[in-house]
């Protein structure tokens, strides 16, 4: 799926987001401390020929409307050739109603598809798991919102990374707040299960 010379952004909130530092010179402290940095990471260092560029355009607090209110400039012209979209706990959190957020994040693939047709499209499953922010019903609101996504997936043809699955079985084996430890933001340890998780979808379809 990726293919050298490409341009791969990452986009959504703080889980993405992850403390980047835009303004520096390092391409490390540009992607953040998150799943950005692990993922371009070991892309880097397996294919060094292959002139790769990584990009994150994460914004802590962003709903899918605040990602389409900057989509423009933070990502149609910045003309990705793969593009990732790790959204939705915020708006969980905030109440967005269950079809504002669907016809939103719709209409933001559409808009992506009409002016980059040739784009990848990667979309992650939001996630959340029972401890700090998170109460009952956020987990319950948040798993109306899951299938939203697995579905645009399919309609766009994008691969689809589930992510709750794998955070519950982490879960299971020490406790939630060792991966997320106010049930959204990740861990070291949950930011490396979303980078494998992202891999392994997106080396499946390279395969």
């Amino acid at each position: 799926m990726i293919r050298p010379r490409d341009t791969i952004l990452f986009q959504g909130d703080s889980i993405t987001n992850a403390f980047r530092r835009p303004e520096e010179i390092n391409n490390a402290f540009q992607l953040g401390a998150g799943y950005a940095l692990l993922i371009a990471a070991r892309q880097l260092l397996e294919r060094p020929a292959d002139q790769l560029t990584f990009l994150n355009r994460g914004v802590s607090g962003d709903t899918v409307q605040k990602l389409a209110d900057r989509w423009r400039a933070d990502c149609l012209e910045l003309r990705p050739t793969v593009l990732s979209i790790l959204v939705g706990i915020n708006d969980t959190l905030a109440g967005t109603p269950l079809p504002e957020y669907t016809a939103t994040y719709r209409e933001l693939l559409q808009t992506t598809r009409r002016e980059l047709p040739a784009v990848r499209l990667v979309l992650c499953e939001p996630y959340a798991l029972p401890c700090g922010l998170i109460t009952p019903a956020h987990s319950a609101d948040l798993k109306l919102r899951q299938p939203v996504v697995r579905q645009l997936a399919a309609e766009f043809a994008a691969t689809f990374v589930p992510l709750q699955a794998p955070f519950n079985a982490a879960a299971a084996r020490t406790t939630p707040g060792d991966w997320a430890y106010d049930g959204v933001h990740a861990t070291a340890a949950g930011f490396a299960l979303i980078a494998r998780e992202w891999l392994a979808q997106v080396e499946r379809i390279q395969a």
